[in-house]
Order: C-alpha cells, then structure tokens, then sequence
C-alpha cells in the first residue's frame, strides 16, 4: 500500500476548516501541513473544494446481530456505515438473546472485534429481557463495557420501575437512553395521529406518548440525578421539556433523526418506508426539531438505523415493520438541508454528528491529529443525485428520502487507520 497524499481540502481541526494537505503513510498515520511536498512513495490526490472531516458517530443504530441476521448483520451493518462516513456507531441492545447480563454482552463484543469494519460501542439492556417491563440488571457489571443503558423499542413504562433504574444507573455514573414513549397512549397507532390518519383511515398514534413520559422521566432524573438521554425527538412539546429541563441544570442530552427533522406526516405515502417509531408528525412538530438542532437544544443527529427484510417492509402503512434506515444517507440529508439550506455551517454538522455524541457517550476520538491512525472521511459537498436504495450496502432499503435530490457523498472513509470504504481504490 502506498502513502496517500490528500491535495487541496479544507481539513477540520480544532473546531474549524483549514486549507491544509494530509498525507497517509502506509500504517495509517496521519501528516499535516500547508503545501506537503508529494514523495515518490506518494500516490497524489486532489481533494480541492471538499472536507476532510472526522470520522463521524451514530450512537443509535440496530445492527441485528444476534438473532435477526435476516434484516442485518454486524458485517453488512458496519459497511453501511463506513459508506455513510461514520467510524463508531452505538449498537442497541434489543437483539436476541439481549445483552442484560455479563456473559452475553462479552459474547456479542467478542462478535463485534472480529466482525466490524468500524468501532461499535455496545448498550446494556435497562431491564431484564429489554422489554421495559422487566427486573433491574446488574450495572455495576455492565457500565465498564458500554456506552449507556436502553431498552430501545420499547421503553420503561412502570414509574416505580424506572425509578429503581435511575436510581442505580445513577450510582454506577451510567446514562439512560430512553425509548420514550408510553405504550397505553400510542396503543394499536402506528402513524401520527392528524389529518392523514383521519383522512385514510390509519389508527394514529397521539404526541402525548412521546412528551407524556418525558415529562415523567425528566422528574425522575430531578429526583435520582441520573444522566439521560432522550432519544429520537419527534414533538414540538417534547422540545419544550428538554429545554426546561437543560436551564433547570438537569444531566439531559436529546437526539432526533434525519426524517423528524425534513419530513413531516404531509409527505406520507401509502408505503412501508414511511413507517418508523415514532411516526413522522406534524409539520409544526417538524419544524420545532429542525429549529430546536440550529438552536443546541437537541444535541445530536442520530439516525436510529432500523433494518428489515423487504417482506417486512411490504406491508404499506398498516402491516409494516417500524423501522427505516439512515446509516448512508443521513450525512447528504443534513448537509442538505441544513448546511446547503443555510440553517447552520458546516462546523455546526460536525457538532452533531461527531464532537456531541463522542463526547456525550464517551467514545474518544473525533479529531485529526498528525502523528495518530487516521479516523476520517473526505466528503464532496457538490455530488448530488436523487437518493438510490439500490446502492445501500445495508440489507435494508426502506427509506423515506428514496427518490430525493440529496448534496453530498463519501469518498474515503478511513477508521484508525484502516481504509473502510475507498470506492476509487486509493489505497489498493
């Protein structure tokens, strides 16, 4: 493998662009400077009007393995987002067996150092079971190896039981990240419960599931301290609460996912890939989310990557599985409608793909050092097509932006070092 010399890019460091050259030698480490001179070692690139950025982090993505390897695998699922330009993703634990004792969660990291093409950070179950209705784990036992504790899917739904969790999560230093959404509310819905459930017939599922537990959980983190995490946010009322909760002081992060924040229940059609938990909502909510990320009242972009089998997915808005994927579009979703759009700069992307959940969760990483391995990704900001499933490394397919005129793509992605998706073969 020879030395890569990348030419003419505006690199990321220390918060900001920079017009700088970056050489990888054939370990993976990595050179910086203004005008590096090419050696006869060097195979020369030229990157001029494109970003070099960190490898970016997903910290709520289903990789399927073990029990699911029909809708993904940890092979197929880390190559996805090796294409997407992220080099540490977060796996949720609603696998089978799940991962709510020592003995299963070493088995499946086992299964994720020999089987991933990028670093996964594993999630503990918050119950036994992961089903949210089950005894507390032992943390003690499991914090040392994870990112966070979830039971994602489902959610804790007993008050006195979530309780007990906060209060011990609490005491290991933990975070709960939260399924948030209380299953009596949302009963038998599975889409937004407005004017297109009314209009077609659809068993609609309120906003209150959403907000409703997240007011009682953000009580209970008053009472207990613990850190939490408030996943996928959908509702303008949900916004609300963390933003009180955040200037009260409260250890609070929130995530939402490129669809809450571009699309609304207006753009639903009678498809599969239109339904996700929670549903797509009103366009109000919409914008409250998009404008509750310019504002850093939501932390990060996470994409809850989702996979199912075509079947799964083939039963249109009623039968479907909940789930789309997002692990290699989410990056081109947000440059595009939000960097290219105007509503903040590149360096405000970084932020939410990168810095916020690597610091969030504790990954490590997130910069471009010379002297270290190599974790980046070199992105052209000026390819643009409409959006081919086709091309997904995933297993999935289902996805709302299908068809979409999307800016954006990953060219290189290297992960400590390593070459993890290099389409024109640079380092070959």
């Amino acid at each position: 493998m020879m030395n890569v010399l990348l030419r003419g890019g505006q690199v990321f460091q220390g918060g900001s662009f920079h017009p700088l050259d970056l050489r990888v030698d054939q370990i993976g480490l990595v050179e910086l400077g203004k005008d590096l001179s090419p050696t006869p070692d060097d195979r020369v690139v030229d990157i001029s009007g494109k970003y070099v950025l960190p490898g970016l982090a997903d910290i709520h993505v289903h990789l399927r393995e073990p029990g699911f390897s029909y809708k993904e695998t940890i092979a197929t699922g880390t190559a996805a987002a090796a294409r997407g330009g992220f080099t540490s993703v977060g796996a949720m634990p609603n696998v089978a067996p799940p991962p709510d004792n020592l003995p299963e969660l070493l088995h499946q990291i086992q299964a994720y150092q020999q089987e991933a093409l990028i670093e996964v950070f594993p999630y503990g179950c918050l119950t036994e079971g992961g089903t949210g209705t089950g005894e507390t784990v032992d943390y003690a036992a499991l914090e040392p190896y994870v990112i966070g504790f979830s039971d994602d899917g489902f959610g804790v739904q007993s008050t006195d039981r979530m309780r007990e969790v906060m209060t011990q999560v609490a005491e290991v230093d933990g975070i709960v990240a939260q399924h948030i959404e209380d299953l009596e509310i949302s009963a038998d819905g599975y889409i937004n419960d407005g004017e297109y459930a009314r209009a077609h017939g659809h068993k609609g599922k309120p906003g209150a599931a959403e907000w409703t537990q997240l007011e009682r959980d953000l009580a209970l983190v008053a009472e207990t301290g613990c850190r939490y995490h408030a996943c996928h946010l959908s509702t303008a009322r949900s916004v609300e609460l963390v933003a009180k909760a955040k200037a009260d002081g409260l250890p609070v992060t929130a995530e939402t996912a490129p669809h809450y924040l571009v699309l609304s229940e207006d753009e639903l059609e009678e498809d599969g890939r239109f339904r996700m938990n929670p549903p797509l909502r009103s366009a109000r909510d919409r914008d409250a989310v998009a404008q509750a990320l310019v504002d850093g009242v939501i932390d990060l972009v996470a994409t809850d990557h989702a996979p199912h089998s075509a079947e799964e997915k083939a039963g249109g808005l009623a039968a479907s599985a909940n789930g789309v994927v997002g692990l290699e579009n989410s990056l081109a979703v947000v440059y595009t409608h939000f960097v290219r759009a105007g509503r903040f700069e590149m360096e405000r992307l970084v932020e939410v793909m990168g810095t916020a959940p690597r610091q969030r969760f504790s990954l490590g990483g997130g910069e471009i050092i010379a002297g270290e391995y190599a974790d980046l990704i070199v992105f052209d900001p000026d390819f643009h097509e409409p959006l081919d499933p086709g091309q997904f490394l995933s297993k999935g397919k289902a996805t709302p932006f299908a068809g979409r005129e999307l800016y954006g793509r990953v060219d290189l992605t290297l992960c400590q070092g390593d070459p993890v998706w290099d389409p024109e073969g640079l380092f070959a």
